[in-house]
């Protein structure tokens, strides 16, 4: 058997739990996304203004780009991986959550350091993003034990 068709059999339940993590932290990207395009303050449990003064500080954007628009890709690729899984997806997603672990980590950073307010939103999506690493980790573990 193929070793995509392998992938895709014996780790259902780690594609299941990839694909309901890009899910959701393509639903935040996208919110995000929308509130910063349409000039809306994004909604904290709390009442809370850490999103807001997060959302609008000078690290919201990268190279104009807002980050919100970057998650929204990043969870997209996410997406995609899920679906073609194997060892292409898996490796694939490995790679893009390793990406927005280390963005997401540094990003973390900045909120607590620098800006000193903290997005409910932008710390969920990191959680996310982590969980997304160890899923798409231990699915990369099972695949080179399995040659």
């Amino acid at each position: 058997m193929a070793p995509s068709a392998r992938g895709k059999r014996r780790y259902p339940a780690s594609r299941a739990v990839l694909s309901v993590l890009a899910a959701l932290g393509f639903m935040i990207s996208a919110y995000l996304t929308w509130t910063h395009f349409a000039g809306l303050t994004p909604i904290c449990t709390g009442g809370g203004e850490g999103c807001e003064t997060v959302q609008s500080s000078r690290y919201a954007t990268v190279l104009g780009i807002p980050v919100a628009l970057l998650g929204l890709i990043s969870y997209g690729g996410l997406i995609i991986s899920a679906a073609l899984w194997g060892e292409i997806g898996i490796y694939l997603g490995f790679l893009i959550s390793l990406v927005g672990t280390l963005f997401s980590t540094y990003l973390t950073y900045l909120e607590v350091f620098v800006i000193g307010a903290l997005c409910q939103w932008c710390l969920a999506s990191a959680a996310i993003t982590v969980a997304a690493l160890i899923c798409t980790a231990l699915a990369a573990r099972h695949l080179t034990h399995e040659r």
